[in-house]
């Protein structure tokens, strides 16, 4: 019998136990036993799994604040909370803006690029957005009018997002704009990439570059965009302003590579802040849902009429598709309008069709589906009608496939719902950023991801997995972009109370590990025994900026989520430890082993604390979310319960262990037992490189214990380990590196 086996039997030993954890030593094994019972329960159990074709919907993430207005309350200014902190930053040459949707960012844009042409000398204002609908973002605002000093006046000619024609000419234009005195243009990625190619980097000098969406600058060669900003970064002629909701890419790849990202000055203004900063919008869902046969058929199970809603139907090649777009949508009118003696007419002004209900009420739906240009035009021109922005009855269901996404500014959608998975996290986050505005009345909104459960074939069944984990993966991140910031700190003899922290009941005790909670910026101050500390400024500003763009490659990696969720053998620290080391070492080639260390550690310790608190807040009978608000009370909890953090037992927990709790209760349990049986036959051997991560582990092992690994140890960490410095030693043996 494997040691696992043994462990799993010790679990279903104390299942049923009351365990007092105060009785219990310090890095006492049992805490580990604890944290992971829930995580072992037989899979065959029918307790906590969801009916046939999905009766319920289960959020993955479940956030709710406190509605302070902070966020939407305007300085002597004119600025928002989050343009009066990018503002301070005005002087930077680099300024990279993370802040999510509706929180800004394009007037905060605007005041900088102001005094840059007012006060720093600079000669123009080059702004560019993805595309030409985003380009109204950007339009004149008499600022004056609100206290700052200036107006942000574009003249027409210049706003190339506006004016007809295709890139080519548009890059002429672009030219005369350079040539002239006018101080403002808006214009395409593509235009700005096409305008570089043809004139070349030296005249943009004395210029403010502001890429708006900057998560589709990339740095990889093939990225036309990105190497052009590299090449004007490498001149250092220019400013630039980068603005982005989502610091990441779908496909993983870094944004700007660590030499240039360090030349930027970063403002972060978090989901947490903005949110909390609401003076309407309370709570946010986001979650999976299940179902099989035709989605279509399952609709109204989550599709509430009642719901301002934009459903993003699937791509024609998707899965979840049934190949003819138009029918599926007719489908859906059909269902919202009862299916029998149909009274659906055409609104003459908006294109919108407007569907009488079964109760006698009228349902405004637009479709963006429909390919006939004139129509679907129609349509989009409505939806953007300025005149109609506060009017909460113009719409009530806007239906999609690929517009309506991203810059798509809706303030009353209180429903996101998207059949299959999407391309991307990216485009994920975009999404869900439709349903976060705040709104007079609107309290509640969420965001729902559709997914076909896998049928009997092995093919359909890898495919289905795919998706799942995909599903898992972006609830998992935004349960950590939703969050609190955390700040963890070393605990130290000198660690004592930080100003503006509250550390809850009792205050703070120099005596054990605290954590304390600021309300006013949203952030956590976590006391860690045997964290690591980095070392050098770049490391630094990825332990303090970059945590949640780690944790996105690291749900992004397919066979960390798989292991993590279906692989019962699992020691978490073989994801913790080894997978995580290996995904920052890659990310980030240029910090030392030390630097690698300390992001590793706050990674891992954001991520588990974050889902213990999940934990901690749930209704342990059944596990469903409680009403309060206390993410803050769950991590305080938790930190409780273990009486000291220490890195080791935040390391021995599976981050994947909450996640796999809400699947079980969201999916049939045939096919949670079919994923888990595709993904056990997939287990891979130790590498090179992981043998030389646990081989360094072994290392510190025998200096703090004084003898090596055993493969015969009590603790599957222990046994890694052995086994990793063994496979080490034969690869060296090897010749397999360099020294």
């Amino acid at each position: 019998m494997s040691i696992s086996k043994k462990r799993i039997i010790e679990i279903e030993a104390i299942r049923d136990q009351d365990i007092d954890l105060s009785d219990m030593p310090e890095r006492d094994e049992s805490f580990f036993m604890k944290a992971k019972k829930k995580r072992l329960q037989p899979k065959g159990s029918p307790k906590g799994f969801a009916e046939p074709r999905g009766k319920f919907h289960i959020p993955a993430v479940t956030m709710a604040y406190k509605q302070t207005g902070r966020s939407t309350t305007s300085n002597e200014l004119g600025m928002r909370a989050m343009q009066e902190r990018a503002y301070e930053r005005r002087g930077e040459q680099y300024l990279l803006i993370k802040s999510p949707p509706a929180s800004g960012k394009s007037r905060a844009l605007m005041f900088i690029a102001l005094d840059k042409l007012e006060n720093q000398g600079l000669r123009q204002v080059i702004v560019v957005v993805p595309e030409k609908s985003i380009g109204s973002s950007f339009n004149n605002e008499p600022l004056s009018d609100f206290g700052f000093d200036f107006d942000w006046t574009v003249q027409p000619q210049w706003n190339l997002c506006d004016v007809p024609g295709g890139d080519d000419g548009k890059v002429g234009a672009v030219g005369r704009f350079l040539e002239s005195d006018d101080r403002i243009l808006i214009c395409t990625h593509a235009t700005f990439r096409f305008a570089v190619d043809r004139f070349g980097i030296d005249v943009f000098d004395d210029r403010l570059i502001a890429v708006d969406e900057f998560h589709h600058v990339s740095a990889t060669p093939d990225n036309k965009l990105g190497a052009h900003l590299s090449q004007l970064i490498a001149r250092d002629r220019v400013h630039v302003v980068a603005m982005t909701g989502s610091y990441f890419r779908g496909d993983a790849e870094a944004v700007l590579s660590p030499e240039d990202e360090s030349k930027f000055d970063t403002v972060t203004y978090t989901y947490y802040e903005q949110l909390n900063g609401y003076e309407h919008l309370k709570t946010l869902d986001i979650g999976y849902f299940f179902y099989t046969g035709s989605y279509a058929d399952d609709i109204l199970a989550v599709l509430k009429p009642s719901e301002k809603t934009i459903l993003h139907i699937p791509n024609v090649n998707a899965r979840e598709s049934t190949g003819d777009k138009h029918k599926e949508v007719d489908h859906i009118i059909d269902a919202l309008a009862g299916g029998d003696d149909l009274d659906i007419e055409v609104d003459p002004d908006t294109g919108f069709y407007l569907v009488k209900t079964v109760d006698n009420g009228v349902l405004k739906i637009a479709d963006l589906v429909d390919d006939d240009p004139i129509k679907r035009e129609r349509v989009s021109r409505a939806l953007k009608d300025p005149k109609q922005k506060n009017n909460r009855d113009h719409v009530d269901i806007i239906i999609a496939l690929g517009m309506a996404k991203e810059g798509f500014d809706w303030i009353w959608c209180e429903h996101a719902l998207t059949v299959g998975y999407r391309a991307s996290l990216t485009e994920i986050v975009q999404i869900i950023g439709r349903a976060t505005r705040d709104a007079k009345g609107k309290t509640h909104s969420r965001f729902t991801n559709l997914i076909a459960e896998p049928d009997a074939s092995e093919g359909a069944v890898t495919e289905a997995i795919n998706d799942t984990l995909k599903a898992i993966a972006a609830s998992l991140l935004m349960e950590q972009v939703l969050a609190p910031r955390f700040n963890f700190t070393p605990k130290t003899t000198a660690s004592k109370a930080e100003p503006g922290f509250e550390y809850g009941e009792g205050g703070y005790d120099s005596e054990k590990t605290n954590v304390g909670f600021n309300e006013d910026s949203g952030q956590f101050q976590i006391e860690i025994k045997g964290l690591v500390e980095p070392k050098t400024k770049e490391a630094e500003r990825v332990c303090q900026e970059d945590l949640n763009e780690v944790i996105t490659a690291f749900v992004q990696d397919k066979p960390v989520v798989e292991r993590g969720l279906f692989d019962e053998e699992l020691v978490p620290e073989e994801l913790t430890v080894v997978r995580m080391g290996k995904i920052i070492k890659d990310r980030y080639p240029e910090l030392e082993e030390g630097d690698v260390e300390a992001v590793r550690q706050r990674a891992v310790a954001a991520m588990n604390l974050t889902q213990q608190a999940k934990k901690a807040v749930l209704d342990q009978d059944e596990r469903e979310p409680s009403a309060n608000t206390a993410l803050i009370d769950g991590v305080r909890k938790f930190a409780m319960d273990v009486r000291d953090l220490d890195i080791d037992l935040i390391d021995s927990i599976n981050p994947f262990g909450e996640a796999y709790n809400i699947l079980a209760k969201s999916m049939n349990e045939e096919s949670l037992r079919q994923v888990a049986s595709v993904i056990s036959a997939k287990r891979s051997p130790i590498t090179p490189e992981d043998a030389l991560t646990w081989a360094r582990r072994a290392s510190r092992f025998k200096k703090e214990n004084g003898r090596s690994p055993t493969m015969t140890a009590a603790d599957p960490y222990e046994q890694l380990m052995a086994e990793g410095a063994t496979a080490f030693m034969r690869f060296r043996k090897e010749g397999r590196y360099d020294r």
